[in-house]
């Protein structure tokens, strides 16, 4: 008995763990408490996942309040509501060669006036017109990089097109006629989005590096380091800007912010304790957004978190299951947890005001096997792409889903409406409703 009491108390310490009042058995030293930061807990001792609905009779009413400023929200990442009721019927298609391990990637389609560009499976870049006619296609990979399948992020500034991968190659491009402009290699793949602010771009690589590039030919300006490590997340890490500051996550769950003309680290926060160290490839948050006053994400750890964006500290922490980006509408936030259901909670406190079950209209072996993939808000319902290959749309007022539309048999992308149309990404196809 005495051994087995020396050898716990030995294990304890090795590991770095520490008994806490709050916890069920113990929990890290490094973890976030009470204590060591400004931190509101909502669901106090509530660590098991939302795998029930509340307040499913509350009817939602958003009134008018759509997005008027898409430009400011790219920066913010926060889509918000927009005005679009389509009947989704009217179905086109841009078609491009099949993009391999297409359900291990995020990747998004960029628009510019009324012209979609995307990718195909060689990194060949493709500028179609509203009516799907392709105006121009690009490739600037060699023989042997077209054999690695360089999945593209791309970002522009109305002129120019900004390019990186995840084979570590970034470059710029003409977007009216699709010429290089420059091109460059990096240390590291690439595995970010990519955000444009004024004469710089920004762009996260692999070994957990937020990287300030030059517009004008691409050099390195500066380079802010997060800790890294050996077995890296496939989930593509995020940035928001708000004035002359950007604020990022890593794959570890740390959340850094960067004042972009100097460089400069004004703060960092941590969101995991040290176990995460351990199993980081298992972490996946959801993208960072922001109202412009706080930065709200969440993950597959059972957390979603509102951070101040001044001091970089805890404005509280609630239970919800999700690595699906939120939305904020007003003053409310929405989400869709990983067991499928969608949370609405108020942005400012954390506290969830209804929670309704969107699955389930699916059997309990369908259901165990589905993950929701992303959605986007319009006039009356959510359209939320589920991994299957469905679209599911729900009613907005009163949390339920009103019925699907099967998109492919394979993973499908979040939806975007651009246009007063409704775009998805398959793996050979984007998909236009309206």
């Amino acid at each position: 008995m005495i051994k087995l009491i020396s050898f716990f108390i030995i294990f304890n310490l090795a590991t770095g763990c520490s008994f806490n009042s709050n916890s069920e058995f113990w929990t890290s030293s490094k973890d976030i408490t009470q204590e060591n930061a400004n931190y509101k807990k909502i669901l106090k001792n509530q660590k098991r996942t939302v795998n029930k609905e509340f307040n499913s009779n509350l009817k939602i009413n958003l009134g008018t309040s759509y997005n008027k400023n898409l430009h400011k929200s790219k920066q913010l990442n926060n889509i918000g509501r927009i005005e679009y009721d389509g009947q989704l019927k009217k179905i086109s298609r841009y078609k491009f060669s099949k993009i391999k391990n297409f359900y291990e990637y995020e990747p998004e389609i960029l628009f510019f006036k009324n012209d979609i560009v995307f990718f195909d499976n060689k990194g060949t870049i493709l500028k179609f017109d509203q009516n799907s006619k392709l105006i121009w296609k690009k490739n600037f990979y060699s023989k042997s990089e077209k054999k690695l399948n360089p999945i593209l992020q791309f970002s522009n500034n109305k002129k120019f097109l900004i390019v990186a991968d995840n084979i570590a190659k970034y470059y710029m491009l003409d977007l009216k006629s699709g010429n290089l402009i420059w091109s460059k290699n990096n240390l590291a793949p690439f595995n970010s989005q990519i955000k444009i602010y004024k004469d710089k771009f920004f762009v996260i690589d692999f070994s957990n590096t937020l990287r300030c590039f030059s517009l004008k030919d691409g050099s390195e300006l500066w380079n802010v380091k997060t800790e890294n490590t050996l077995i890296r997340s496939q989930k593509k890490l995020s940035m928001v800007i708000i004035e002359d500051n950007i604020y990022f996550n890593n794959s570890l769950g740390d959340i850094t912010a960067v004042n972009i003309n100097e460089g400069q680290l004004l703060w960092q926060l941590p969101t995991q304790g040290s176990l995460i160290y351990q199993s980081a490839f298992s972490l996946e948050t959801s993208d960072l957004i922001s109202d412009g006053s706080s930065l709200f994400f969440s993950n597959n750890k059972n957390q979603i978190f509102s951070i101040d964006f001044k001091t970089g500290t805890f404005n509280w922490e609630t239970t919800v299951n999700s690595n699906v980006r939120p939305t904020i509408v007003d003053n409310l936030l929405f989400t869709v947890s990983l067991e499928g259901y969608l949370v609405i909670l108020q942005k400012d406190s954390g506290n969830i005001i209804r929670i309704t079950d969107i699955f389930e209209n699916f059997k309990s072996k369908k259901r165990s096997k589905i993950k929701p993939v992303g959605f986007v808000m319009g006039n009356k319902n959510i359209y939320l792409s589920i991994s299957d290959g469905t679209l599911l749309i729900i009613d907005i007022a009163s949390g339920r889903a009103i019925s699907t539309l099967k998109i492919d048999r394979e993973k499908i992308s979040r939806p975007l409406i651009v246009n007063k149309n409704l775009f998805i990404i398959k793996d050979n196809a984007i998909i236009k409703l309206n």
